[in-house]
């Protein structure tokens, strides 16, 4: 595995890199405020599971890579540049999400993602079924990604609709 499996599976990791150079104070601040939602897992947290979820994609692609015999040939074409397009397009979700503040603006390419892991899945099966299976963790995630992102856009758009700090009455 080594190195080439350390490259796939570090490749994911460079957008959150990104992200985390780009607004390093700003990331925490919507889950973490006294706003936040209920349901909404610390900031911390989020920052484990994606840590995980970009492992595990990565491993799953070089799971890919190696059983279509490595390199660059042209079997490779279409399940790693679904892969690559997924992973550029997952990175541009972060940014407006974290970087820009824009959850209104990370929802349509965070359901687009959803099609584009599920495609993702079908076409790696037949290659590698660990692979296909290692992608439900990721579907699982962008479920309470999606949740998480459309609260915060539906309450920056309708404040009469934000949790209120414990303690405090809504009018």
């Amino acid at each position: 595995m080594w190195p080439q499996g350390a490259i796939f599976v570090a490749l994911p990791h460079l957008g959150p890199l990104l992200v985390w150079l780009l607004a390093p104070h700003r990331m925490s601040r919507w889950c973490d405020s006294p706003r936040k939602l209920p349901w909404c897992p610390p900031h911390k947290i989020l920052l484990l599971v994606w840590t995980a979820i970009y492992s595990v994609m990565g491993y799953a692609s070089y799971l890919v890579w190696k059983d279509l015999g490595g390199g660059f040939g042209r079997p490779l074409a279409l399940p790693l540049g679904l892969y690559a397009v997924q992973l550029t397009i997952s990175w541009t979700v972060l940014i407006l999400f974290f970087a820009a503040h824009a959850p209104g603006l990370a929802l349509l390419p965070l359901l687009l993602l959803y099609g584009l892991v599920v495609s993702m899945a079908l076409i790696w099966h037949p290659i590698n079924k660990l692979a296909a299976l290692l992608l439900l963790p990721y579907l699982a995630w962008l479920t309470v990604t999606a949740s998480i992102t459309y609260r915060l856009w539906r309450d920056s758009l309708c404040p009469e609709h934000q949790p209120q700090p414990m303690g405090e009455k809504s009018d």
